[in-house]
């Protein structure tokens, strides 16, 4: 039973491997015992079975021989008593002392007979006060002294026992004859056959021995159940197969960096490693409700998800990934898995990157107006060749001077807004590189001067996500427009812990017929294979809880507004509590 409680506690990680590993479980099934290739061991459960099999037998064995031994102490003394109870009652009888004082001999032996006859006992024997029998089953013996001492019945005291006489062993019990003045004048023996107590113990012990034959089929019948729902229990797996998934689960649970919680089909906590109780901050022990700790909102509406779909949430200074899947068996619902990865470095290392790749595109942008304007210059300045006619020269270098004194007081491509207002560097270099390829496209992109972004973000990818498609969209409407100057505008104003991203644009509007399905899987204006970027934006803001909305269609001078709101994207202040 130590086995069973042990695999049962196992049940759940056998369950889980089962459902993800079924061929690594039918290959651990065919083990074969060590140091003897070529066989097969004898599996546990079969094992167990013929060990339970065997402790029935022998405790079934003992029980039946003590059984029987107890029943034929049992019996020598039921029919010693029932010797002696007969000897008594034979021994009241009116008369029958005065009958062994007259030695009226064949009035007693008639008593006799008639008492055998009616009890059924092998002899009836009455002696006088010498041991003479006066009275015996077979009457060659009346007249001799009886074949056991009297001397104890004679002296007053009655006598029960097993001995072996003239008509062979016997449980015997003797009575002192009495007068009615209280003297001892004879003895009264009576004895029943052995025979019959060794055919009433055979009977005691075939009903005996089918009772416990029963019992033991009913004890094997248990058994063998008890091994198959073992085995089910474990899927076949032997001791070294469950020691080796532990130390498996002990090695790949607390060794990975990931944070890892196994639930029950009822939420209740089964596993949780200690990258888990790190990354959550939460107290967890097994047997607790995941859900009825104190979870912060984000993380309680990522656990409510058990589709196994990646979502981002926000506990203290920490960026998490979070994905909750449940796990099946055979269509058996088993509980579920929570795995949780600190993405808070590679968001780190990723707004690094981002910044780097659009300060490239910001410089390439540059570099590429920066040769238009060499190449200005330069056919300015072979304007005034010597070949030319005199004035020339002089009129190509006045129009070359005029043209670097422009360029100098032009201004530069932005790179980057370092500015406090916006906090989170991956929108500051994302603005950065959009603004010069904006101005390739002849269209001043602009960060409204109102805009408060004062914390990093939570959801870097989701938020440029957002905000990029937004902006490229409004791009593409103001550079295709007739209206000049092509302005896109972005407003950014963090709002707690939300933040609400407003792209306007000077483009030809949206038409009041595509209003409704603008957000829609492929609704473009720019023909097929096109129509994606609002509606990622649509699906990214609504995982994260937001909307975005259509705030002015735009048209006839006025400019279109898309507006979106992103909950929970910010990171908490410093020193925060969530």
């Amino acid at each position: 039973m130590t086995f069973a409680r042990f695999a049962q506690s196992l049940s759940y990680s056998a369950d889980v491997v089962a459902a993800q590993h079924p061929s690594q479980l039918t290959a651990r099934t065919t083990t074969r015992a060590p140091g003897r290739p070529g066989r097969r061991a004898l599996p546990f459960t079969r094992q167990m079975l013929l060990l339970q099999v065997g402790v029935l037998l022998a405790v079934v064995g003992l029980g039946f021989a003590l059984e029987a031994w107890q029943l034929d102490r049992s019996l020598e003394q039921r029919f010693q008593q029932r010797a002696l109870d007969v000897a008594r009652t034979l021994s009241t009888q009116p008369g029958l002392a005065d009958a062994v004082v007259a030695r009226d001999q064949p009035a007693v032996q008639r008593r006799a007979l008639a008492v055998q006859r009616a009890t059924g006992a092998l002899f009836v024997v009455i002696t006088d006060d010498a041991g003479i029998r006066l009275a015996h089953p077979n009457p060659d013996e009346i007249g001799k002294v009886v074949s056991t001492s009297p001397d104890e019945v004679l002296a007053g005291r009655e006598v029960s026992n097993i001995e072996r006489g003239t008509l062979g062993l016997s449980a015997r019990g003797k009575v002192p004859l009495r007068q009615a003045d209280g003297t001892i004048v004879g003895e009264v023996s009576v004895g029943f056959d052995a025979s019959d107590i060794s055919a009433a113990l055979v009977g005691l012990l075939r009903t005996t021995g089918l009772f416990l034959g029963g019992a033991l089929l009913l004890g094997v019948g248990a058994t063998w159940l008890l091994t198959r729902l073992l085995k089910r229990r474990t899927f076949g797996l032997e001791p070294s197969d469950l020691a080796e998934l532990v130390r498996e689960r002990e090695a790949v649970l607390f060794g990975v960096s990931d944070g890892v919680i196994a639930l029950d089909d009822a939420g209740v906590v089964t596993m949780a490693n200690s990258e888990a109780l790190r990354l959550l901050g939460l107290p967890l022990e097994r047997g607790d409700r995941l859900l009825e700790a104190d979870l912060p909102v984000p993380l309680r509406r990522a656990l409510d998800d058990r589709t196994g779909v990646t979502s981002v949430a926000v506990v203290g200074e920490r960026v998490l990934v979070v994905t909750h899947r449940a796990v099946q068996h055979a269509a058996r619902p088993l509980g579920s898995v929570i795995t949780v990865f600190d993405r808070t470095e590679v968001e780190n290392l990723t707004h690094e990157l981002d910044a780097v790749r659009l300060m490239t595109q910001a410089l390439r942008a540059q570099r590429h107006e920066f040769a238009n304007r060499l190449h200005t210059v330069h056919g300015l300045l072979h304007c005034g060749g010597p070949d030319r006619a005199p004035g020339a020269a002089a009129e190509a270098a006045a129009d070359a001077a005029e043209y670097v004194d422009a360029l100098l007081g032009a201004p530069d491509v932005l790179v980057a807004d370092d500015s406090d207002a916006i906090a989170p560097a991956t929108i500051r270099a994302y603005l950065a590189g959009k603004i010069a390829e904006a101005a390739e496209l002849g269209v001043e992109l602009v960060l409204a001067d109102d805009s408060w972004v004062p914390r990093k973000l939570a959801a870097p990818v989701e938020v440029i996500t957002v905000l990029g498609n937004l902006v490229n969209n409004a791009l593409e409407a103001a550079h295709e427009a007739v209206v000049r100057p092509a302005r896109v505008e972005v407003d950014l104003l963090a709002d707690g812990d939300g933040l609400v991203i407003s792209v306007a644009n000077t483009g030809n509007g949206i038409p009041p017929n595509r209003l409704a399905g603008i957000f829609s899987d492929g609704v473009s204006s720019h023909g097929p294979e096109r129509g994606l970027g609002l509606s990622i934006v649509r699906s990214t803001a609504e995982s994260l809880g937001g909307t975005v909305e259509i705030t002015h269609p735009g048209g006839d001078g006025a400019l279109t507004v898309f507006v979106a709101r992103l909950p929970q994207v910010l990171r908490p202040p410093v020193g925060a509590t969530t």
